[in-house]
């Protein structure tokens, strides 16, 4: 979906297009820039290997692609990466979702002709993004020191949810971008996709981060990760974000009378609403800008 940024629009808004020709807005103190690269070539892609410890990765790594939301004054930095969401699949180490064929290929007389699924192919990731402040301030604003020398953010759990309806009201669309971090065929078997796309409007921003997984004849998954910022109070930021993960055997939605073949499975907006929720967790982001200017301005006296 390719949206066209209209000037006068941008400067109603109060906001401009970013410098230097790098894609995305500044808008209400944010810098919201997507960057779109080719896949990983055969070097990097084995530093990666050598990196995350592993001899598998998805066909297509967009290692270089990513999104970033930078809040000058909270120095506030969200980003969305693939090293990061790879990270967090090594990590999970969920056991291998068996394919069809693979259960005649476990029973294949000679030994050598085995094949061995002993690592999580489908790529699923428990990613939800990448933060930090990019200063070093006091333990007790924020909480632990990151590996960066910046700060972690603190996310508390929250009763409140993103207003998805709202969302859909008539409002022009400032910036609008999607960013594939990784893909897999999956063997010609499925897909498993990471995606993020942000919607920068007047009164706010909008993302959704997006694991899709279709081993085809076996299991549909997907993960959302959604966040909203509105631009309400320069006095302090507040970020909500809605994690959700949903999944469904091809059996059990064929026993609910939907259909079983493949090929009925290829838009995941549409499908998600026949997989029931397995994990669905609210949290929200409190920062108080003018306390932490302060906090950079004493810094700089130190």
């Amino acid at each position: 979906m390719d949206i066209e940024v209209d000037e006068n629009e941008l400067k109603a808004a109060g906001a401009e297009v970013l410098p230097d020709g790098r894609r995305g807005v500044r808008i209400h103190g944010w810098e919201i820039e997507s960057r779109k690269r080719p896949i990983l070539n055969s070097i990097n892609l084995h530093r990666w290997e050598q990196k995350l410890q592993t001899t598998h990765l998805p066909e297509m790594v967009f290692g270089e692609s990513c999104l970033v939301l930078y809040h000058a004054n909270s120095r506030v930095k969200i980003h969305f990466n693939a090293f990061d969401a790879l990270i967090g699949w090594k990590q999970e180490a969920l056991p291998p979702v068996e394919v069809p064929a693979a259960a005649k290929w476990k029973f294949r007389s000679k030994p050598f002709q085995q094949v061995i699924l002993d690592y999580d192919y489908t790529f699923t990731t428990p990613y939800c993004g990448s933060e930090m402040i990019d200063i070093n301030l006091e333990k007790h604003l924020m909480g632990a020191t990151s590996e960066e020398g910046g700060c972690c953010l603190h996310w508390e759990d929250s009763d409140e949810q993103i207003d998805l309806v709202a969302l859909a009201n008539k409002e022009p669309i400032l910036f609008y971008d999607e960013v594939v971090l990784y893909e897999d065929e999956l063997a010609d078997n499925g897909v498993s996709l990471l995606t993020v796309k942000v919607r920068v409007m007047p009164s706010c921003w909008f993302l959704l981060l997006r694991f899709w997984l279709r081993v085809d004849g076996v299991l549909v998954r997907l993960r959302d990760t959604r966040m909203y910022c509105a631009f309400e109070s320069k006095a302090s930021l507040s970020i909500l974000r809605e994690c959700c993960c949903r999944e469904n055997s091809f059996q059990a939605l064929s026993a609910k009378g939907y259909p079983s073949d493949s090929a009925a499975y290829g838009d995941p907006t549409l499908i998600s609403q026949r997989l029931p929720v397995i994990k669905h967790k609210a949290q929200k982001l409190n920062i108080p800008c003018k306390m932490l200017r302060l906090a950079v301005d004493r810094t700089l006296w130190v």
